[in-house]
């Protein structure tokens, strides 16, 4: 009788220890935001979130890799034997933050074998793992790897794929390698980052989606959405930081050094769906003039109610004035924009514009 229930005893400790280290259900079933949950349910494709530092980013990243494996997504259809990547910007990184994440919502019986790249798997999270070979529910296995960016494109090619989480912003080399890695499998490319390197690729691939890719998603995540942090401890930080850094470091927005791109835009207010605006409204072309730094032209619609739309936009960083002329007219073109008797277009530009002062012997104008 003893025997019985020392057995029972052995058996319930275990299971209380293994819902103790289960803190993948436990991520299911605390207090996520609601940012997190619209990442997760998200269909498309190709999605990412900007997130300031310590923001809840990183924790859906690493949670939607262990959910593929497993094959048991909540929102999505799962596949068996799923292989995906996990990249990072260098391997100390790789394993002081999505290493760290990856494993500590993989519960270690759901792990079948790890594959270290240096250390010891016995220890896993004081080395660099290669591979983790997870049971999925399927009743196989699934593959999660790990790459980090400064192995070079070379060290990513040839392999099909199911997913890819980057952990921070890829090299656009790597990016695009990885893209074709998921080409054949019909896979996902998912991101989170902050934003700290500028108006880089992203920028104009995911966040402004220049290419009207139809599986383009992305959320921005800040402090006050994790609700974990401390509004104390969020004031004292905030009043360390200049407000370039604040944009970044906490909403994750995108800056130049010089701050915001546009720093009252506030996608929730301001951008809306999109309807056929009527010729008798359209106004003026602005023209923010820059060849070495960016060029910013806008389309301008006025209602009779006085409500002004932006119904077009041209941005571009780095080139000449011919290239800027041709994006300007056949924007124009594209829209039906009103032209002056002779076929020409009216703007509105900075007066900064006629000097030489913009890296270049040509002026905008």
């Amino acid at each position: 009788m003893n025997e019985i229930i020392n057995k029972i005893m052995a058996i319930e400790a275990e299971q209380k220890k293994r819902r103790e280290r289960d803190f993948l259900s436990r991520y299911n079933t605390g207090k996520r935001h609601k940012k997190q949950l619209a990442f997760h349910r998200s269909k498309k494709r190709n999605r990412w979130v900007f997130g300031g530092n310590r923001s809840g980013k990183t924790e859906c990243g690493a949670v939607e890799a262990v959910w593929l494996a497993l094959g048991i997504h909540p929102y999505r259809k799962n596949k068996p034997n799923v292989f995906g990547w996990v990249v990072s910007l260098t391997a100390q990184v790789q394993r002081d933050v999505a290493q760290k994440k990856i494993l500590h919502y993989l519960r270690p019986d759901r792990i079948a074998d790890i594959v270290m790249t240096s250390g010891r798997k016995d220890s896993p999270e004081t080395g660099v793992i290669d591979q983790i070979i997870v049971k999925n529910a399927f009743g196989g296995t699934s593959v999660i790897g790990f790459k980090s960016c400064d192995q070079g494109r070379e060290r990513f090619q040839g392999s099909s794929l199911d997913f890819v989480w980057f952990d921070e912003e890829p090299p656009k080399e790597i990016y695009e390698e990885c893209r074709m890695r998921v080409l054949d499998r019909r896979g996902e490319i998912f991101g989170t980052m902050t934003p700290l390197k500028g108006l880089t690729f992203l920028y104009e691939e995911i966040y402004l989606n220049r290419k009207n890719n139809p599986e383009v998603w992305y959320e921005f995540m800040e402090w006050a959405d994790n609700p974990y942090l401390s509004k104390k401890e969020i004031a004292l930080l905030e009043g360390t930081m200049d407000e370039t850094e604040l944009q970044s470091r906490r909403y994750g927005k995108f800056c130049t050094r010089e701050g915001l791109v546009y720093p009252e835009f506030d996608e929730s207010v301001h951008v809306i769906e999109p309807f056929e605006v009527p010729a008798s409204w359209q106004d003026t072309i602005s023209i923010d003039p820059g060849l070495k730094n960016p060029l910013s032209a806008h389309w301008y619609a006025v209602d009779f109610d006085g409500n002004v739309y932006v119904v077009a936009e041209h941005f571009a960083a780095g080139k000449d004035v011919d290239y800027h002329a041709r994006a300007i007219d056949e924007t124009s073109r594209k829209i039906g924009w009103k032209r002056n008797g002779d076929g020409s277009l009216s703007a509105l530009i900075d007066s900064a514009a006629g000097q030489r002062t913009l890296a270049s012997e040509k002026s905008v104008s």
